[in-house]
Formats: C-alpha cells, structure tokens, sequence
C-alpha cells in the first residue's frame, strides 16, 4: 500500500537567539512519520509565508532563497520518484540520508550472490566441490535470467525481494525454463540460502521465504535387485571398455561410493580396519565426511584385477575409471547388452549399495549411513526403499501367525 507523501518548509527560532532571523527547514511527512532537515538557510520571520513556506517580497535576496527552496523541493520529489520506480520502501529518514549524500548504495542481489560464488570457489577442495561450485553457478544463472525477464532489470536491491518475487521465480523456472517441480525447489533453495545470510547480516528486515514452504515431490531412485546385480556380474563383454565400465560400476554397487568419491581413490585409501580385513577410509569429496566401508569380495577381487593396469600404474589411482559422462553413456549400453530395463547411471551403484547391498541384507541403517559418509540419518533414510521382499519377508511371519491362531471357514 502507497504511504501518503508531502513536504513543507517552515521556520525554527535560532537557538543562539540572534535578531529576528530564522532557520528554514523541510518537513517531509510519509506514512504519517515527520522527518526534519535544516536547509541551513536563515530568513527574517517577519517576510516568511507560512502557507507558501516561502519569503515574501522581489527583492533579489528573497528571489535567490526561494529559488534554492524550489531546486530542494524538486530534488526531494525526484528522490521519492526513484525509490518508487526501485520498489524500495520510503522512509522519511531514507529520503533525508539519500538528500544529504550519506546513504549506502542499496546493496544488491544479484552482486550478493556473485560474492557468495567467488567465495565458495575459493574453498573448493577444502570444504566444498566443485560439482555444488557449478550448481551454485547455474543457479545464479537462471535467477539472472528471471529478473531480466521480469523486472527488465540486471540487477535488484535485496530489500525489494517479498513473497511474491519468490512465488513468481517459482513460475518462471517451471514454466518459462521448463523445469521439474524438484529441480525448481533446489535452484530456489539456493537463494534461501542467499537471503538467509543477508538477513542474518540485517541486510533486509524480512525474510521472504517467512511464508514459503520448500517441498520436494519424492521420486523414485532406480537401484538394482540382487538378481540384476548378478546378472551383470556374470555377464561376459567381447568389449573391454564395457567390461571396465561394468568393473567400476559393480566396485560402486559393493562399497556405496559416488563416482567423485572412485575417481580420487589411491591405494593409500586401503587400510586394515579394526578386523584385520581391508577397508576403505576416505573423505567424501560432496561433504568431507569421513566415509569407511569394509571391502566385500567384489569389490576386492575388481581391485585386484586391476592393480598393473597401465592407467592405474601411471597415475596412482586405484582403478582406471573414465569421465562421468562416458560412464552413463555405455552404462545405458551396458543395460541394453543385460536386457535390464531401467535406466543405469552411476549414482544408481550407490542407491543399490544402500538398498540391495545393505538394508535388505539386514545391515543396519546406522552402519550405512556410516559408510555412505552421511551427515545425519535422514539423509540415509531416502535410500533406505523398503523392498518388495522385505515386506514379504515381515509378512509371512504374520501369515503364519494368523493361520495358527484364527482360523476361518468360508460358509457354502
């Protein structure tokens, strides 16, 4: 809601007492607030018209005052005209600061967010990846976008962001950019992140994701059955680029590891754990979590297999693994070649380790989260798919019990 506006000139008596002269100063009124600056011109009481709150008289002096007194009124409304085309809200002490040149630039977001990325960039590798680094990236990319598109402008000040401006970025990123309702969450959750520093820096009085609820939808997460599993294990390759992909894949399945966490691996990241058995102690690359996983016999036997491979022996890593993309790509030729109809990617190896490896084994959801190198056990609880077999498993003790205890006779 507009706040009401004006500004008047009166006179305030000279606390020295000096004669019959008079300080003129500018009263500007918004919202029902009074704000006062001296114009630090003085004028005799008796020719001052209040009602005008300008000198009466054509005398050059009194022609020169009140044409000072029109150029500041002037000035005064074209500051009020700008902070209205800058939606930024009017306060008589913002327009008396910008009057008298000791306002701060209005500190922007865009300009904000380009600081928190230079910022993060320096602390890749140490605390963060390079994989969120790009997120982050894009992220700002797409908000860029969003306030050219909406505003027609490069950049806004951070206190003119409300409710709806996240609202309406909520609709530009699914309609106009096209994407899926969980990927629009993570780029906004991104700038929460961003809003939230600035008004922990009281940058901005309100927080405008106050009323905004962030809700992922939840999504199915492939992951491969035991029966899946065995079936590329055993298959043979003529190829020797999709029997290495296959490798990899299979050591991922059996040790939970993404695929930044295999790239990195040496073999100074083998150790004997506590059970004198082989064990993988690493920090994941995504949170620097330490992640320790004991080495099932697949994942050991792959290691073997390729300890003088000529990629492993020339760079000191543990297994020769390929680019990213290169992976998925023959991955989706490696399912084809399987006759498995999901779609396989890498990270897929991690959700069958947490699921088919593990829990449906009877490993505990603690130990996984342990060695898939998680923070907290929510994060494990999104892997953690209850199985069609678990649940036959719990069943059948119950179909036992009920057939002992209740029996029923259909009437004919």
């Amino acid at each position: 809601m507009k706040k009401l506006f004006n500004q008047i000139f009166f006179l305030k008596k000279s606390k020295s007492g000096s004669g019959s002269l008079s300080t003129i100063y500018l009263r500007i009124t918004v919202g029902g607030i009074r704000t006062e600056i001296s114009t630090q011109k003085q004028c005799d009481a008796a020719k001052w018209n209040p009602q005008a709150g300008r000198l009466n008289g054509k005398t050059e002096e009194t022609r020169t005052l009140n044409s000072y007194l029109n150029a500041v009124e002037h000035r005064i409304y074209e500051i009020h005209k700008q902070l209205i085309v800058d939606d930024i809200e009017i306060t008589g002490e913002l327009i008396k600061s910008k009057f008298l040149g000791i306002c701060e630039r209005p500190r922007m977001l865009v300009e904000i967010y380009k600081c928190h990325n230079e910022q993060f960039a320096a602390l890749v590798g140490k605390e963060f990846s390079a994989g969120t680094l790009k997120k982050f990236k894009t992220a700002l990319s797409s908000l860029e976008a969003f306030i050219k598109w909406k505003f027609n402008k490069a950049d806004l000040p951070i206190n003119s962001l409300n409710y709806q401006f996240v609202t309406d970025y909520e609709f530009y990123l699914k309609s106009l950019r096209g994407l899926q309702h969980n990927s629009a969450m993570g780029i906004i959750k991104k700038l929460k992140k961003i809003v939230r520093q600035c008004v922990a820096n009281e940058w901005i009085d309100k927080d405008p994701f106050m009323n905004y609820k962030i809700k992922t939808h939840e999504t199915h997460r492939a992951y491969l059955l035991e029966a899946e599993l065995s079936i590329i294990a055993e298959k043979h390759f003529s190829v020797e680029r999709l029997s290495q992909v296959r490798d990899i894949f299979l050591f991922s399945c059996f040790t939970g590891l993404s695929y930044s966490d295999v790239v990195k691996l040496t073999s100074m990241d083998i150790v004997t754990g506590i059970d004198n058995e082989k064990w993988i102690f690493a920090n994941r690359t995504k949170t620097d979590e330490a992640s320790r996983v004991p080495l099932l016999p697949t994942a050991l036997a792959i290691i073997e297999k390729y300890r003088n491979h000529p990629k492993t022996s020339n760079t000191g890593k543990l297994l020769p693994v390929l680019s990213n993309q290169r992976l998925n790509s023959y991955l989706k030729e490696l399912a084809d070649a399987c006759s498995i109809n999901k779609e396989l990617t890498f990270h897929c190896a991690r959700h069958t380790f947490a699921t088919t490896v593990t829990l449906t084994n009877g490993v505990p959801i603690e130990s996984v989260s342990k060695m898939l190198g998680h923070k907290n056990l929510r994060t494990t609880q999104i892997y953690a798919k209850v199985l069609d077999r678990k649940v036959s498993d719990d069943m059948k003790v119950l179909r036992e019990k009920f057939s002992e205890n209740i029996k029923f006779r259909a009437s004919k």
